[in-house]
């Protein structure tokens, strides 16, 4: 075997193929960013920070992956094109050395009520395929384990050309799956509460009927009184089985009423059409009220909620169905699967415990492979989806990451940490967008923007190492370093919420008094059973509402991109009666989503051109240059301005002109204040909500429900997405709201907000089973001083005790 031999051994040439080494963009000016020109490192890993709003994740998703998904989707056929979504290409004038974009953001994971954790991740598919070679009996093939599959058969005749002649023969077929028939795969049942649709006491004429907007007095009377199924006289009790099910469930029936041709329709399958159809947030509030009354939903009596048949349910590997496997901790199933050790599927169980014993590395060992996607958490699903990527064997890629650290403790924000350096070890660009210092430090290279949030923002800032950072004299550089100190002093407890003998989920009858009048703090280690605790004990028991406890989750804002600020807040109701009653016209005209809205663009401010198979365009309205509104309006104007202007100003201008003089109008201003209160003020009051951060919509929750009148707030991690310079303004919204006589109650994983607490009840030890108890209750002085906890040791080392 020869060689051959090699020149320059000892100073080879870079070869010009790995001269490549940086993504360069120049001249971005996608939102807020201003003509800005960077060049970020391959194979390293780069944390883009800077206060909320500054343009991280304008230049982050909005530009570099946003392109690189572009070109990737340009490479396709025009055929398959046509059924991907269509990319328009960032405001960027160069953008070079961009690599394959594999993008992890805190989506919540949607997808249909089949969805499982064990369904996204491929660990269900896996399981299914170890059922079917290894369960006993043997059911069948993998479909024969799946809760999406139905069972099908049929049987007929089929014609045959066979040797000149036409043959006919008799064939059947059947298909054996795992799917549930009597709730189809969904695990529960939905009933509707008769007694909320009818007083059967009364007769129809005389208003039996209790559904919104179904009177006697139009065309519901009319049909009902003119369709001869029953008598409209007879109280309901009173009807015969035949008359109740033409009542009820009747199928859409023609019928002719005063020689008007009209359809008549049974009351169930009716309100499943308008109301029970749609998601129930986009319901008007009565509505949605008669909807959550009537509807009940329950686990399936047939399956128990296992979205099984009961075939699927017999089959078991050594005493233990499919079902009884996906409902396990997936800690504990991991160690079930590696005690199975057949050497007729090695490979496959070799592939599940890996994908199994990802989850536990990245601190989800506590989830089920049975639990609903769709009840993740933003930081928990996104942790999901790094599964898929942990054992890829794709490298040279860029991940895009939006705070992974999302939801985690300081425990698990290590084990994050070292996920991170993994992928990036391997050969990968890793692009991470945080706030957390422990995640900033271990950066190869920081990029700073800033230096405010808005039109204050879109500028680089800051490029270099993490030491440099601290000396560069970067708002974020200031705070990189900040440590809270534990309160000296704590407020005085006015009364106590009691909690007595909790369950949900994982809690293990947990009792405890949660103090009122101070601010108190939920911690403990991600799935210990904290927002089991409040969210599903404290503001649902009995009483709540009555007790003022007003619940501010997670959950996403719904709205379309007609939505913005002043809409969601009820600013713009305010201000448009305010500007009707300046000019003696209709409120309505002052609303682009009504009377004043732009013709041509029909109030969007831009114009969507669909150009079939290559990427649709946005342009702004060419008639309304963007304002959304139609020309007449604009000429109406209160105090010098017009419309479009006022919503085009951030929150402290506006805040300014509603205060005083001839635009003055206390409602909107008291609304604005708020708005300004939880550091919104450079928010404009008409930018899109679709364009907002995470950290921008929590805040616009909070000032919206600063406005209820209730007395307990429940504050779920309100830290997620601020900058360190912006927590400190937090917990000042935070102390004034105690000190206004309103309790505060908030789950928290941040070191700054536990050292200010006045109260800390400290959940765990682990996560899931492992979990569910208090492990602590007092001050944080206590807690630092006993160090008896996993927050404990990390709250003293934060606090440097």
């Amino acid at each position: 075997m020869s060689t051959a031999p090699r020149t320059n051994a000892q100073s080879p040439e870079l070869h010009v193929a790995d001269s490549h080494d940086l993504i360069r963009v120049h001249g971005a000016r996608v939102n807020n960013l201003k003509d800005i020109s960077i060049e970020i490192p391959k194979r390293r890993l780069t944390v883009f920070t800077g206060v909320s709003g500054s343009g991280k994740s304008s230049l982050v998703f909005g530009t570099i992956a946003a392109e690189s998904q572009r070109l990737i989707n340009e490479t396709y056929s025009a055929f398959v094109q046509g059924f991907m979504p269509t990319l328009a290409r960032p405001e960027v004038d160069v953008l070079e050395g961009l690599t394959t974009a594999i993008l992890v953001d805190q989506q919540r994971m949607g997808g249909d009520a089949r969805s499982t954790v064990g369904t996204a991740t491929d660990a269900n598919a896996m399981l299914r395929i170890l059922f079917s070679r290894l369960g006993q009996p043997h059911i069948g093939s993998p479909r024969a384990h799946s809760f999406n599959i139905p069972s099908v058969s049929g049987a007929g005749a089929i014609t045959l050309e066979r040797g000149g002649k036409t043959v006919k023969e008799r064939r059947s077929f059947s298909i054996a799956g795992g799917m549930c028939p009597r709730c189809e795969g969904r695990g529960s049942v939905t009933d509707i509460d008769l007694t909320q649709l009818y007083d059967d006491s009364k007769s129809l004429n005389e208003g039996a009927l209790t559904i919104p907007g179904y009177s006697m007095d139009g065309w519901y009377g009319r049909i009902f009184s003119g369709c001869g199924f029953f008598d409209p006289d007879k109280p309901i009790r009173r009807f015969t089985k035949k008359e109740l099910d033409d009542l009820l469930h009747r199928e859409p029936t023609k019928i002719k009423v005063d020689g008007i041709n009209l359809t008549y329709e049974g009351l169930i399958p009716k309100i499943q059409k308008s109301m029970l159809s749609k998601d129930i947030d986009a319901l008007q509030p009565h509505i949605r009220a008669f909807v959550e009354r009537a509807m009940t939903f329950t686990a399936c009596p047939e399956c128990g909620g296992t979205r099984l048949s009961e075939a699927a349910r017999s089959s078991k590997i050594g005493g233990t169905s499919i079902a009884d496997a996906c409902a396990m901790q997936i800690s504990d199933l991991a160690a079930w699967v590696r005690a199975l050790g057949d050497p007729a599927v090695a490979p496959l169980l070799t592939t599940l415990q890996q994908t199994l014993d990802s989850f536990v590395e990245i601190g989800l060992g506590y989830l089920s492979l049975d639990r609903p996607s769709g009840t993740l958490s933003g930081g928990e699903a996104q942790r999901v989806k790094m599964i898929r990527h942990l054992g890829s064997s794709l490298t040279d890629t860029t991940y895009v990451f939006d705070e992974p650290t999302t939801g985690l403790h300081p425990h698990d924000i290590q084990r994050m940490n070292g996920l991170l350096l993994r992928l990036r070890d391997k050969g990968n660009t890793v692009l991470v967008v945080e706030h957390k210092p422990e995640t900033i430090a271990i950066a190869d290279h920081v990029v700073d923007l800033g230096p405010g949030a808005g039109s204050a923002g879109g500028t680089v800032c800051f490029e270099g190492t993490v030491e440099e950072l601290r000396t560069g004299g970067t708002i974020t550089g200031r705070h990189f370093d900040d440590r809270a100190r534990v309160k000296e002093t704590v407020r005085k407890p006015t009364g106590a919420l009691e909690i007595r003998g909790a369950t949900a989920n994982n809690l293990r009858d947990v009792d405890v008094d949660i103090p009122l009048g101070v601010l108190t703090v939920v911690t403990g280690v991600a799935g210990s059973g904290k927002s089991s605790l409040l969210h599903g004990s404290l503001s649902r028991k009995p009483g709540a509402a009555d007790e003022g406890v007003v619940s501010i989750d997670q959950g996403a804002i719904r709205g379309s991109r007609r939505s913005n600020p002043a809409t969601y807040t009820g600013l713009l109701d305010p201000i448009r009666k305010a500007f009707a009653k300046a000019n003696g016209v209709k409120p309505a005209l002052f609303s682009a989503n009504s009377e004043g809205a732009c013709p041509t663009c029909n109030g969007a401010g831009v114009v969507y051109t669909d150009l079939a198979m290559m990427a649709g365009v946005a342009t702004t309205c060419e008639d309304c240059e963007g304002k959304r509104f139609e020309a007449s309006v604009l000429d109406y104007h209160l105090g010098g301005r017009d419309i479009s202007e006022v919503l085009a100003m951030p929150v402290t201008e506006a805040e300014a002109f509603f205060g005083d003089g001839e635009a003055r109008t206390p409602a909107a201003h008291r609304i604005l204040a708020r708005l300004a209160d939880v550091g919104l003020g450079y928010l404009t009051i008409g930018q899109p909500l679709t364009t907002l951060s995470g950290g921008e919509r929590q805040r616009l929750k909070l000032a919206t429900h600063m406005a209820d009148k209730g007395g307990v707030y429940i504050l779920d991690e309100p830290t997620t997405g601020l900058h360190l310079a912006d927590v400190e303004q937090l917990l000042g919204l935070l102390d004034r709201l105690v000190d206004s006589g309103k309790s505060v109650i908030v789950i928290e994983h941040h070191q700054a907000v536990m050292a200010h607490a006045d109260w800390i009840i400290d959940l765990g030890p682990g996560a899931g089973h492992d979990g569910g108890r208090i492990v602590f209750e007092g001050t944080p002085a206590d807690l630092v001083a006993a160090r008896s906890t996993l927050t404990g040791e990390h709250l003293a080392a934060y606090v440097g005790a």
